[in-house]
């Protein structure tokens, strides 16, 4: 039986190939990894070859032409490693996304067969210095200059900042229209072109192994063949893709919660104090039976939320609720498995450490849990 009601023999047969692929060229080398502070494009490069990048590109640019069940599932083992490979999914699930929807037939021959064998790792980069959740606000600007656009601006906290080297900016391309967000367009920007830098390499709480960097824009010349569908159109575009973005990170701290319960039912069940097990203490029994039900109400929801998803059903409001809510859960239990593991829980050795520091930015990013409360409000008439 899979894990979920949609998933056939060949969704089984998929993660099990995928899971194997990961014991061997991930877990291995996941610690290395962390204290590198990046994943290797190498095996960026091996994920491409054995078809987990982006498998739901049509077979013509090089895909499986695959549906997003099969991203599920990627993302869902992905996170069993460690959360620090997020960079993958945000590529496979998140930007790719952009260019399979708003590309021309000629961007989309440029760029997605490199997307799917890594040669092109992508990145998204919305946020600013002073500009997160507030979107229509970007001071990035991209003026018509002939057959270019003129890039100024700054972004930071971009995902696959360092490894990336193809990125869809939010750019300003018409700073004088109102309402702001009518002037925001999506523009593609590869790596080397002249005024096109890239910041540090930023040194985050968790998420060690994930390369997040700044990207700086002077007089940066884009042709203009590299706008994403069209100028003015920007922000719409964001809007229908935040769905998916916010259910990928709502998949990740659901895994991550059941991660760390596995991992702490065996570690009370080893561990003696008064010369019995932990876990025959009633206290850890009622910790652990509260943790476990949450968990099993969140899959329940998430679940259907996927099929919904994936049926092409509009779920803004559900998602915007289980981003919310599964990654603030994943919090509280990363707080109460650190504490059942006693000192042992704040030694780095144990990955409850680990978990314990890369939960909290998943209230953070993809819209804060505040923007995800003001969507639920919105939508359910207040």
């Amino acid at each position: 039986m899979g894990r979920y009601k949609f998933e056939t023999e060949e969704h089984m047969m998929f993660r099990d190939s995928l899971r194997k692929f990961l014991q061997k060229e991930a877990v291995p080398h996941y610690d290395t990894w962390e204290k590198q502070r990046i994943i290797p494009i190498a095996f960026w490069k091996k994920l491409g070859e054995m078809g987990f990048l982006c498998p739901q590109v049509a077979d013509e640019y090089g895909g499986l032409g695959l549906d997003f069940s099969f991203g599920v599932i990627i993302s869902e083992e992905l996170e069993r490693v460690g959360t620090s490979l997020v960079g993958v999914g945000l590529h496979n699930d998140i930007v790719v996304p952009y260019i399979e929807s708003y590309g021309s037939a000629e961007q989309k021959k440029r760029w997605l067969p490199g997307c799917v064998s890594a040669d092109i790792i992508t990145g998204i980069a919305m946020t600013e210095p002073g500009t997160g959740s507030d979107l229509a606000n970007v001071q990035t600007t991209a003026i018509r200059d002939g057959d270019h656009y003129v890039v100024n601006g700054q972004k930071t906290f971009i995902t696959n900042g360092i490894n990336g080297n193809l990125f869809v900016v939010v750019v300003k391309t018409d700073t004088h229209v109102e309402p702001k967000h009518h002037g925001i367009s999506l523009l593609v920007v590869e790596e080397g072109t002249p005024g096109f830098t890239k910041g540090r390499k930023l040194d985050k709480v968790g998420l060690h192994a994930q390369d997040t960097a700044e990207l700086y824009f002077e007089d940066c010349r884009v042709p203009v063949g590299n706008l994403l569908g069209e100028e003015g159109k920007g922000f719409g575009y964001l809007m229908s893709k935040l769905q998916q973005e916010r259910l990928v990170v709502a998949i990740a701290a659901q895994i991550a919660s059941e991660d760390m319960l596995e991992t702490t039912i065996r570690y009370v069940k080893s561990r003696q104090a008064f010369g019995k097990p932990v876990s025959s203490f009633q206290n850890t029994q009622f910790k652990i039976a509260g943790m476990a039900t949450k968990i099993e109400l969140g899959k329940a929801f998430l679940e259907s939320l996927i099929e919904d998803h994936i049926a092409g059903k509009a779920v803004v409001t559900k998602v915007s609720m289980a981003k919310y809510w599964l990654t603030e859960t994943a919090q509280e239990i990363s707080t109460e498995c650190m504490r059942l593991h006693g000192g042992y829980g704040y030694m780095e050795e144990y990955t409850i450490a680990r978990r314990y520091r890369d939960i909290p930015v998943a209230s953070i990013y993809a819209g804060t849990n505040e923007i995800m409360k003001v969507i639920i409000a919105k939508n359910i008439g207040l």
